[in-house]
C-alpha cells in the first residue's frame, strides 16, 4: 500500500461539480492499494501517518503531528499510484488491487486513521474526482507499507 502525503493549508474533493469533502490545515493522503496488500498494511500506514511529525512547532521545526495541530486528513483513493510505466507509453495498472479488495482496504485504512484520533474527510471510491490542494512548504512524502519489511539503514 502506498500513500502520498501532502501537508496542506486547505484542500477539497468534488464529484460532478459538488464538493463532498474539505479540510483546512492537515494532510491530503492519496492512497493506492496493491493486489498483495492486507489489513496489516492499512493499519501500519494509518499508525505511521497519524504520528508523522511534519507540522511546524513554535520554533519552525517539523515536530508536530496531525493531532497536535488539531488537523484533519482528506483521504483519496488513487489506484494510479501503482502505474507500471516500464514498457511502452501507456501505463499498466495490473499491480493495483481489484476494486472490491481495494475499496475494502481503503475503508479499513480510514477507520484505522480515525481510531488514531484523526478526523477524516474522504472522496468517493472509484469516482472521477476533482481534488484541490494548497500544499504548504511544499511538503510531500511517500510512504510504502512494504518499507516496514526492509532493514533500517
Amino acid at each position: 500500500m502506498k500513500a502520498v502525503i501532502q501537508r496542506v493549508s486547505r484542500a477539497s474533493v468534488g464529484v460532478a461539480g459538488k464538493t463532498i469533502g474539505q479540510i483546512d490545515a492537515g494532510m491530503v493522503i492519496l492512497l493506492g492499494v496493491h493486489q498483495t496488500d492486507s489489513r496489516e498494511d492499512a493499519l501500519y500506514l494509518a499508525k505511521k501517518i497519524a504520528g508523522l511529525r511534519i507540522f511546524e512547532d513554535a520554533e519552525g521545526k517539523m515536530n508536530l503531528n496531525l493531532s497536535e495541530i488539531s488537523g484533519r486528513a482528506l483521504v483519496i483513493s488513487q489506484f494510479t499510484l501503482y502505474a507500471n510505466t516500464r514498457k511502452g507509453r501507456r501505463p499498466s495498472f495490473i499491480e493495483a488491487a481489484l476494486a472490491e479488495q481495494a475499496e475494502s482496504l481503503y475503508q479499513f485504512f480510514i477507520q484505522s486513521l480515525e481510531s488514531e484520533s484523526v478526523p477524516v474527510e474522504k472522496g468517493i471510491f472509484g469516482a472521477m474526482m476533482t481534488v484541490k490542494i494548497v500544499n504548504e512548504g511544499p511538503v510531500t512524502i511517500i510512504i510504502d507499507s512494504e518499507d516496514r519489511h526492509k532493514p533500517r539503514e
